[in-house]
């Protein structure tokens, strides 16, 4: 027991502190409607870690980081500009399409690196069981300064959620939500990977949207989702020796399936 929580202690603690915000700006996603959206954007922050690779950085030089948070901005601009009333072309379409592109961008650029299929896998799977103590919290650091921000302008951020009385310059506050947004992917990117961070974000939100009406009780149920299903995930990958990214994922998903079963219950009940 005591070497599983030696080799577990900083991935348990990454997974338990920084999930939190992961699953609030989830609920934000899945109440806009543009699931695939953290998806492209942890996509494009990994197109901008391949970049920084090719040019000789290593994975956890603050260069990296830099690339990535560049190429996530550019990703927020895109998707802030291509947000239109008229639904002319799905928002959603315009979403997958950068996503292909980007991971097809990644596969080019890594093909030039000796260790191409090493990074691509890091950049899909992430090395959470590998995470370093200054990972985490510097990232967690970044998360409270976030979390902060959305606090205080959070009327703001509701408004464009729910489609109610929008703010003033609008698109403006959609490209801060965005930017803000693709700093918390971009900075969870390298720690537990692409499939990882679609799966904080979006499995919690809508097991909380299963269970709930409410907003604040859809972030309380999420919130524990996230917590329990990491405390799961991990122990199964210590026990039977596997991934843990993927058996953190898995773990999630199971969660989902006993929300989803749940739900339906109390709905035939009801």
């Amino acid at each position: 027991m005591i070497e599983a929580f030696q080799i577990m202690k900083w991935p348990l603690l990454a997974c338990l502190l920084l999930p939190g915000l992961l699953v609030y700006l989830g609920l934000h996603i899945v109440e806009r409607e543009i699931i695939f959206v953290d998806l492209a954007l942890a996509q494009v922050a990994a197109l901008g870690t391949c970049v920084a690779i090719l040019l000789g950085h290593d994975a956890h030089d603050w260069q990296t980081y830099a690339w990535a948070a560049s190429f996530t901005v550019i990703g927020a601009g895109i998707f802030t500009v291509t947000k239109t009333k008229t639904h002319r072309v799905p928002q959603e379409a315009l979403i997958g399409i950068v996503y292909v592109v980007a991971a097809a961008l990644g596969i080019l650029l890594l093909s030039r690196s000796a260790e191409g299929n090493e990074e691509l896998r890091r950049t899909l799977v992430g090395e959470v069981l590998l995470v370093r103590p200054v990972e985490v919290w510097k990232t967690f650091a970044l998360y409270a300064v976030i979390a902060v921000v959305h606090f205080v302008f959070r009327r703001q951020f509701l408004a464009l959620t729910l489609g109610k009385e929008l703010p003033r310059a609008a698109r403006w506050w959609d490209f801060l939500f965005y930017v803000l947004f693709g700093f918390v992917v971009t900075s969870f990117v390298q720690i537990g990977g692409v499939l990882l961070v679609f799966s904080y974000l979006i499995i919690p939100a809508v097991c909380g949207k299963f269970l709930a009406d409410s907003l604040p009780v859809r972030l309380l149920i999420g919130w524990v989702v996230a917590t329990l299903s990491s405390i799961v995930g991990l122990w199964a990958s210590y026990a039977g020796d596997w991934p843990t990214g993927a058996a953190l994922v898995c773990a999630l998903g199971m969660a989902l399936l006993l929300a989803g079963a749940t739900s339906v219950f109390v709905t035939r009940r009801a």
